[in-house]
């Protein structure tokens, strides 16, 4: 730590606290992350390791943010990224809503070469939020946080937990598209309402695997239509929403794949995707940072052997889709 100066705090992730610093000979900007360890005895986070093996086993890319030195600090030790700016979570909070079409399509066409290059390194995310989209000074976005991340088998021999949920790709592009989330559910159960009220009730026939998912038999939903993407985007284009319902799918193995995705039309049509210094680059507040936690208890926690209703903040949400009788 000695050859770097901290200018100031960032913020706070699962494993560490996050600090603007200044390498003392070279004057470069970074950002460390330092990453206390809690019991000697118990290694390395197993989050933090995957993050660093993850970077370390992709070549520099400029959508992926770069994992410049690691070593250690006392009983712990320090990751040393490059600096960014903001995220794409601060952008969309500061931005007019919704974003401009040619914002949208230059941060989204960031994303997906940032997520193509991932995948071509058989490196799944698994953690994607416009929270962990960061920005530049030059309004580059750039992929980070891997603490999730997964080096996966092409074939699909390697069984992953279904215990990690995230946003997709589509997921981000609606929340663009909209200036707030599509499915902005508290909860496991109510996500999943959210979810089912756009998309529908899926069944077999639309999603062949949908029996083998863990929990399947578990619960049982009405079936309900897919609410049409234009009456839920009202504003997006008919090429936004041709792509969006590509990404937004059941069937993961139909999802339009991310290298394929940026060949679509609506990334050619105007207005065409903004330049990254066109874009807003709000800073990050100022102050301290709020410590990072995962909030209290819920009262409204989902468990399996409860009445639905029980697990909502708005148990109204669920009863559209709950058979009669």
């Amino acid at each position: 730590m000695d050859q770097y100066c901290i200018l100031g705090r960032i913020g706070e992730g699962a494993h560490g606290i996050v600090f603007k610093a200044k390498h003392v000979e070279t004057g470069e900007i970074v950002a460390l992350k330092k990453v206390a360890l809690r019991r000697l005895e118990d290694g390395i986070p197993k989050q933090a390791l995957r993050e660093i093996k993850a970077l370390q086993e992709m070549e520099d890319n400029q959508y992926v943010v770069q994992l410049k030195a690691v070593f250690p600090h006392g009983a712990g030790f320090v990751l040393a990224f490059e600096f960014m700016l903001s995220d794409l979570a601060e952008v969309v909070r500061h931005a007019q809503r919704p974003l401009a079409q040619a914002q949208v399509k230059s941060y989204l066409q960031m994303l997906l070469k940032g997520v193509a290059f991932c995948h071509a390194n058989n490196i799944v995310h698994r953690d994607l939020k416009p929270a962990n989209l960061l920005i530049s000074a030059s309004g580059q976005l750039k992929i980070a946080d891997f603490g999730l991340a997964r080096v996966f088998s092409p074939d699909g021999s390697h069984l992953y937990t279904h215990q990690v949920a995230t946003r997709t790709v589509g997921c981000i592009m609606g929340e663009l598209l909209n200036g707030s989330p599509l499915f902005p559910g508290e909860n496991d159960i109510e996500q999943l309402c959210c979810v089912l009220r756009i998309l529908g009730t899926p069944s077999p026939q639309v999603w062949p695997e949908l029996a083998e998912l863990p929990d399947y038999n578990k619960i049982s939903f009405k079936e309900q239509a897919p609410v049409p993407l234009e009456e839920v985007l009202p504003d997006a284009s008919p090429q936004a929403l041709d792509l969006l319902s590509q990404f937004l799918l059941y069937p993961p193995l139909r999802r339009i794949a991310a290298s394929k995705a940026l060949l679509h039309q609506y990334f050619f049509t105007a207005p065409l995707p903004a330049h990254p210094s066109e874009l807003p680059i709000p800073q990050r507040p100022g102050g301290p940072a709020p410590k990072a936690h995962p909030g209290p208890h819920h009262v409204h926690d989902f468990h399996v052997d409860r009445p639905l209703e029980e697990s909502l903040l708005n148990p109204e949400l669920i009863w559209p889709f709950i058979p009669e009788g």
